[in-house]
């Protein structure tokens, strides 16, 4: 039996991969594709010790690292259902699979398989995705300077978003579905301060338009009439799912799906621990996520040891 299944592979998996290693415990780190949400940002600025980079090379620095601690991620594996049995064991058991409940089994798991974003599902989104489509404005703004862009969603994110390109871009719009914001006054009050920034309320998305790259977005306006903006970059911001429904029904979960862990990424069933943009932390970056993959793999160690 394995000490450690680590589930993921982006930089909680990556960072709790490379602890679990160093502290020689028999694990194998388990993953549908590696890199995860890094994998598809753009240039990142933001990794201390990297000035400049972006999401490709960053995942394949993560899996370098790794293979230099003799680790091989097994990847093209979805984990469907994790259960914890009577004796504390975990039984992983994956999608398509030839061995029933129990594909892998260890005796601590840690749970980094990230979040997904919402989608608005509208024609030529998935097409024009890193070709102007993007979902993360902290990784790509900085790649459409003195363009124009829109920003879909009507809560903090897309508040937040719009600020941050009004600083990059020539011409911001942000496009709310709903005649007011969910978010914070005083950042809609800041946003609206802004002279590059056109606000459209009532507005609904309806298709992502471009050749090669994304040269339009067209809406619904409050009329129903179909209106047509030219821009070269659209942010959507509507919401994460987090990545969580493979845990243990009994494990504790916030309104929005995150998994509640403490500071020591734990959560409510012992030996089961998760890390990254999944849980209930409140910010959702790369460090971060690294971080708590870090903790977790730490504490995976005292529990390991208490076992024994």
């Amino acid at each position: 039996m394995l000490d450690l299944i680590i589930i993921g592979g982006s930089a909680a998996a990556t960072a709790a991969g490379i602890y679990a290693a160093r502290r020689g415990l028999n694990f194998k780190i388990i993953t549908k594709d590696f890199g995860g949400e890094v994998a598809t940002s753009g240039e990142i600025g933001n990794w201390p010790g990297t000035i400049k980079t972006d999401g490709i090379a960053l995942a394949q620095q993560f899996k370098e690292h790794l293979k230099f601690y003799s680790v091989e991620p097994e990847e093209g594996i979805e984990v469907e259902k994790i259960t914890r049995l009577e004796d504390g064991t975990f039984c992983i058991a994956v999608k398509d699979s030839k061995a029933g409940k129990c594909d892998y089994a260890a005796k601590a798991v840690i749970v980094a398989t990230g979040v997904r974003p919402k989608e608005l599902n509208i024609s030529g989104e998935k097409e024009f995705r890193n070709k102007g489509v993007t979902y993360c404005t902290v990784c790509d703004g900085p790649l459409f300077a003195g363009k124009i862009t829109a920003v879909i969603g009507g809560g903090n994110s897309a508040l937040e978003a719009g600020l941050m390109l009004a600083d990059i871009a020539e011409k911001v719009y942000v496009i709310n579905k709903n005649p007011i914001f969910k978010g914070d006054a005083i950042l809609l009050d800041n946003l609206k301060t802004r002279k590059n920034v056109e606000i459209i309320y009532n507005a609904r998305a309806k298709e992502v338009i471009g050749s090669e790259f994304v040269n339009g977005l067209k809406y619904n306006d409050g009329a129903g009439d179909t209106q047509e903006l030219k821009v070269n970059g659209i942010f959507i911001h509507i919401g994460m799912v987090p990545n969580s429904t493979l845990v243990p029904s009994e494990t504790e979960k916030n309104a929005f799906g995150e998994i509640i862990v403490n500071k020591n990424c734990e959560t409510n069933i012992p030996g089961l621990y998760a890390a990254g943009d999944m849980t209930d932390t409140p910010f959702k970056q790369i460090i971060i996520a690294a971080g708590q993959g870090t903790t977790a793999a730490l504490n995976t160690v005292s529990y390991l040891n208490k076992l024994k």
